[in-house]
């Protein structure tokens, strides 16, 4: 019998390692039923159907409740053939079941699983540190899942110990953008080599993608012009700012916003020492007047110990204290200082 098992073993093996478990705990069972009622004494009530189901799958997984056993000489030999039997099924499918996890996670390894993730961030590009930078600010920020997508030059996940998918292979290729799931993606960060290389990423992920957040790190920002020919809705961002990168792809629309505080625009961005005759009054005070009556918003206040940025309205500020805020013009102190005095003194 077990000269049997072992051919047909060997046979099933080299046609299916997945059918192999199946195929021995069903040869164990439909052979060892027959040798238990040859072996037990008639009437046994371990040879009914419904117990010896019960008693066959409580051995062969060497539970053992002892509610049924065999009490022949014969029955305790076909009891050892079950418990070997479901030992070797058993093992055999726990090692088949180790492999296939040792084959997914290999294929995580190197990139090439298909990505299902939806509505998450995909980081096109990876740099050494910078895009480690990068993925970390992301992962703070814990909102999205993450996928970063790598040419094949990396050759393997090069973040590992972070929770985030990796695929690698020809970014430009459409076919490895979809196993990064771009064409489900909230937001797409191109981090290329080079701008032209950025140019023809962008090509292919605009192809892809209907709504996605496009961002693009440019080393040039006068080549911004050629890709808007491709998206008119993308983003680029100086590629020696990564801190940007992950704010725009957070908040869309906010390098813009930096852009416009960074150059003479819709607003500018002023400072001003606190007037004498204002000490004491509190930042909510002075943030209100100036927005009510000058169209003003103040940003940060610096102490003179530290730069408080948007600070508590009830922060009381003292005449050595500067200002700073964005506004259509310069304040001058002195109608500022006219406005709030009588508040003040109220």
């Amino acid at each position: 019998m077990f000269s049997l098992l072992y051919r047909l073993v060997r046979g099933v093996r080299r046609k299916s390692t997945w059918a192999l478990p199946a195929t021995v705990i069903v040869f164990v069972f439909a052979t060892s039923w027959p040798l238990m009622a040859l072996a037990e004494p008639v009437g046994s009530k371990i040879l009914e159907p419904a117990n010896y189901w019960w008693w066959f799958v409580i051995t062969a997984t060497t539970v053992g409740y002892g509610d049924f056993f065999p009490v022949s000489p014969g029955g305790h030999v076909v009891g050892a053939y079950v418990i070997v039997g479901g030992i070797a099924t058993f093992a055999t499918l726990f090692t088949r079941i180790s492999i296939a996890l040792e084959n997914v996670k290999g294929r995580r390894m190197h990139g090439t699983v298909e990505l299902t993730t939806a509505d998450h961030v995909v980081v096109l590009g990876y740099t050494p540190g910078r895009t480690e930078r990068i993925v970390d600010e992301l992962l703070a920020d814990g909102s999205r899942p993450i996928a970063l997508g790598a040419w094949s030059t990396v050759e393997s996940h090069p973040m590992a110990e972070r929770d985030i998918d990796f695929v690698r292979g020809d970014l430009t290729d459409e076919g490895v953008l979809r196993r990064a799931s771009v064409h489900r993606a909230h937001s797409v960060l191109i981090d290329a080599r080079d701008d032209n290389e950025a140019l023809a990423v962008l090509v292919t992920v605009d192809h892809l993608t209907t709504g996605a957040h496009i961002v693009v790190a440019l080393r040039d920002m006068d080549r911004a012009a050629h890709l808007s020919y491709v998206n008119a809705g993308v983003r680029c961002v100086q590629w020696h700012q990564p801190h940007l990168l992950t704010e725009e792809l957070q908040d869309p629309g906010i390098a813009q916003v930096y852009t416009d505080l960074m150059t003479h625009g819709g607003g500018n961005t002023y400072s001003m020492k606190l007037p004498a005759s204002l000490d004491g009054i509190s930042f909510g005070e002075c943030q209100a007047h100036l927005g009510q009556h000058h169209d003003t918003t103040v940003l940060a206040v610096n102490t003179g110990e530290s730069l408080l940025i948007s600070p508590s309205w009830q922060e009381q500020l003292r005449t050595d204290m500067v200002i700073y805020y964005v506004g259509q013009a310069r304040l001058d102190p002195a109608a500022v200082a006219r406005g709030l005095r009588p508040a003040k003194s109220g």
